[in-house]
């Protein structure tokens, strides 16, 4: 008892918020270029004051944000029928072909080297179980987790959310300033020291190197602000 009391205690810490991180990266990223390129566009470009500027990017952060919560509404209500469809359809399999799926899930432990004998138990407890059995090869062999409930409204609500306080990021200066064009330098600055901020926030959430993550979040949302600027100019 000693010895057990004296083991120190192991705590494995494994994110679970990759759905919401998701939801947030895809909002925001767009949120910060989308905006920014726009506004960038029509200031640099065409000469625009900074009251339309602004008008302007109000009403694409609303059409934007719009776009974006109902697309991810879409995403997660289609993984959360693609995964009853499957749930179903592995039941029926359950029922009908149960010697089929104890098969499978011969070969599923036969790739890490196990028998069919050390199998064997796990087999006999699942059939005893048809819902864990379900729920074992949803997972297991075909790599669907249980969709959450009220994801589609969240993701929505999430990346709506995130766009919307992207958006107005590069158009603070805009806001703040009569002269557009002093508002665009300002912008630059503000937008790329968010998309920073953003990649370094990132990082940590996901687990990955945080200063990797930023320079890499400033140097793809920056091209993508860049391009967006260049094409609105080769246009005006």
């Amino acid at each position: 008892m000693a010895i057990a009391m004296n083991r120190p205690y192991h705590r494995e810490e494994h994110f679970r918020g990759s759905n919401t991180v998701r939801d947030i990266v895809l909002g925001m990223a767009d949120g910060l270029t989308v905006p920014f390129a726009l506004a960038a566009g029509i200031s640099g470009a065409i000469g625009a004051a900074a009251q339309v500027v602004v008008a302007a990017g109000v009403a694409e952060i609303a059409a934007g944000s719009i776009a974006m919560g109902l697309g991810g509404y879409l995403a997660a209500r289609s993984e959360a029928e693609h995964y009853a469809s499957e749930r179903r359809r592995e039941e029926r399999e359950i029922e009908l072909i149960p010697d089929q799926e104890s098969s499978e899930i011969v070969d599923l432990f036969a790739a890490y080297g196990l028998t069919e004998a050390e199998v064997a138990p796990l087999i006999e407890a699942l059939k005893k179980r048809p819902a864990a059995w379900g729920d074992f090869m949803m997972r297991f062999e075909l790599g669907l987790e249980t969709p959450q409930p009220r994801r589609a409204l969240k993701s929505a609500a999430t990346i709506a959310a995130s766009y919307v306080a992207g958006g107005f990021i590069p158009l603070a200066p805009y806001m703040a300033m009569a002269d557009a064009e002093a508002a665009l330098q300002y912008s630059t600055g503000l937008t790329l020291f968010a998309l920073a901020i953003f990649g370094f926030a990132k990082g940590h959430f996901t687990g990955v190197a945080k200063l990797g993550s930023a320079l890499q979040t400033v140097l793809v949302g920056g091209l993508a602000a860049a391009a967006a600027y260049t094409l609105a100019r080769l246009i005006a």
